[in-house]
């Protein structure tokens, strides 16, 4: 692959010739939204990459969290991921079966969480078995427990108050970067979660995590992603993802990682808990 991707992206061919290797980790991170009618879990045991385990998000998310998908503690996803069998030194690639829709908050719940080998899949699942590469069906388990160790560091994640004073205050000093459809942006068309408004926050800017993407599910090439970005970035200020739950959302910061940017955020609780609250300031068009 071009434009050093590398560090983050893994193509098709060369996880193919992976499979079977020791320390390698391979993680389903397929989920829908609620309105698609479609269980991931279920369709990961109809068939999926050969050797790879289910990373499920919601299993995943904060226990005692009332929202769809928040960061768990540090200790909550250790436990988890040593029962998958992850340790320390493992290569991990994850993947989902839209191409690139939430692999991204897989690899960055790992990479927060202190994993130090993280790529996705260029094109997912769809375009592995569009080339003919090899796939399986049933459960699976991993061999024996892991050692993995997680620290999370928690300014990576933006909290709802703070999103609320910028936004109360129009500070204008932070991107908002909303990953949404243009639809569920302007408010045009209903959330696909129950019990919320529609429309985002004042001062946010629309950036559809589809647009960094091509036909077939594969990230474009950096020098097109940098100028989709350079639209509505301006590279001197620290910028919050958000999304409807938190999970396209990565699909920007993946993006900002690969352009250079540093100070970025992720607003986990999304339009999940903007667009339920009542005190919260709601525009549309």
């Amino acid at each position: 692959m071009s434009d050093n991707l590398e560090q983050y992206i893994i193509e098709a061919d060369e996880l193919a010739e992976k499979l079977g290797q020791e320390n390698l980790v391979i993680f389903d991170a397929s989920m829908h939204l609620p309105n698609a009618n479609r269980d991931a879990a279920k369709e990961f045991e109809e068939w999926h990459i050969p050797g790879a385990l289910f990373y499920s998000i919601k299993e995943l998310s904060d226990p005692n969290s009332s929202l769809s998908h928040t960061m768990p503690s540090a200790h909550f996803f250790e436990a988890q991921m040593q029962k998958l069998g992850v340790n320390n030194d493992d290569e991990i690639i994850v993947y989902d079966t839209q191409g690139l829709f939430s692999a991204a908050r897989a690899w960055w719940m790992l990479t927060q969480m202190g994993a130090q080998n993280v790529r996705i899949l260029n094109g997912g699942f769809p375009f592995w078995d569009q080339k003919g590469l090899p796939t399986e069906g049933g459960k699976s388990a991993p061999k024996e427990a892991g050692n993995f160790s997680a620290k999370f560091d928690v300014h990576k994640v933006a909290p709802f108050d703070e999103l609320l004073e910028l936004v109360n205050k129009g500070d204008q000093s932070c991107n908002i970067l909303d990953a949404r459809g243009p639809g569920r942006f302007k408010g045009e068309t209903d959330e696909p979660r129950e019990g919320m408004r529609a429309g985002h926050m004042p001062g946010a800017e629309n950036l559809h995590y589809a647009r960094f993407l091509d036909d077939d599910g594969r990230l474009l090439p950096k020098a097109e992603l940098a100028r989709i970005v350079n639209e509505k970035f301006d590279s001197t200020k620290p910028t919050i993802a958000t999304c409807g739950s938190g999970v396209t959302a990565c699909v920007i910061l993946l993006v900002l990682e690969i352009l250079g940017h540093k100070n970025t955020r992720l607003y986990d609780g999304s339009w999940s808990e903007w667009g339920a609250r009542p005190e919260t300031p709601i525009v549309k068009g």
